[in-house]
C-alpha cells in the first residue's frame, strides 16, 4: 500500500497550492462571519475530511460558537461511494440552535444532504453547509454549500482532508490524481 501511496503522490497533478487555500479560508471566514456572528453557532465538523478545513476555519472566526462532530460517510477508504454509513453523531444539542457544517468537498452532495436533514429533523433553526471545495460534475447535487473555498474539476482529488485510500489527507496542497489505481 505504501508504494502506490508513493506513486500516487509522486504522479499527481497539484491544482492548489496550500497558499491559494489558505487565501480561500479567509475569504470563507469573512463570509462565515458576516452570515453567523450574531448566531451564537454550533459548528460540526464531518469527520474525517472536515477535520482540517474545520480546524483552519475556527481560529479565523471571531464569535462565539461551540463546536461538536458529526461522521457520515460514503466512501470508507475507498475510491467510490456508496450508501451512507453513519458512525457517530453530535453529542451537543442542535435543537434551537444555528448549526454550520464543515466537511472538505462537496462531491455528489449525498452525505452533506442527508447530514442537513439530520440536523433539521433534530430541530435546528437554521442549517447553513460549508465545503472548502466544490467539485464541478454536471448533475444536480441535491444541497448547495452556502460557503465555498475553491471549485475544482471532476477528479480524484487529495490533500487539505480529502484521502486517496485513506492516504496523503496530510499533503499541503491540493492534488488530482494522474489515475486511479
Amino acid at each position: 500500500m505504501l508504494e502506490e501511496i508513493g506513486i500516487v503522490k509522486q504522479q499527481a497533478l497539484q491544482l492548489y497550492s496550500a497558499d491559494e487555500v489558505e487565501t480561500a479560508l479567509d475569504a470563507m471566514a469573512v463570509a462565515i462571519s458576516a452570515q453567523l456572528h450574531d448566531s451564537n453557532p454550533l459548528v460540526l465538523c464531518v469527520i474525517n475530511g472536515g477535520i482540517i478545513a474545520t480546524g483552519k476555519l475556527l481560529p479565523r472566526l471571531d464569535f462565539p460558537l461551540t463546536l461538536d462532530s458529526i461522521h457520515a460517510t460514503r466512501y470508507r477508504n475507498a475510491t467510490s461511494g456508496s450508501d451512507i454509513h453513519w458512525l457517530f453523531k453530535p453529542t451537543t444539542p442542535i435543537a434551537g440552535r444555528a448549526v454550520l457544517v464543515v466537511d472538505d468537498i462537496l462531491d455528489e452532495g449525498h452525505t452533506l444532504h442527508a447530514i442537513v436533514e439530520y440536523c433539521q429533523e433534530q430541530g435546528a433553526t437554521a442549517v447553513y453547509t460549508a465545503a472548502l471545495f466544490d467539485k464541478q460534475l454536471d448533475i444536480d447535487k441535491p444541497v448547495k454549500p452556502d460557503f465555498v473555498g475553491l471549485t475544482v474539476a471532476n477528479h480524484y482529488l487529495f490533500g487539505y482532508g480529502m484521502d486517496y485510500k485513506g492516504y496523503l489527507r496530510n499533503a499541503p496542497g491540493v492534488y488530482a490524481c494522474k489515475e486511479v489505481l
